[in-house]
């Protein structure tokens, strides 16, 4: 995993958080995961790196990638 990929992750307040990778604090936390990846899409994009979605377990469950 790249060092500037995102991860969506489940928040420790509750709700779910995009992260960097590597990172201990979140860039920003959501109400719902699907305002998460949408705002981890767009900081992927930009950064032309990937997005990891997670699942309430932790465990991967989606891979985008923007390296294009």
């Amino acid at each position: 995993m790249a060092k500037n990929s995102r991860h969506v992750v489940p928040g420790q307040a509750g709700g779910w958080s995009v992260r960097k990778s590597g990172a201990t604090r979140a860039s920003k936390t959501f109400g719902t995961q699907q305002d998460a990846i949408i705002y981890g899409k767009t900081l992927a994009q930009k950064d032309k790196s990937d997005v990891y979605v997670h699942g309430k377990s932790g465990m991967i469950r989606e891979h985008m990638s923007y390296k294009k």
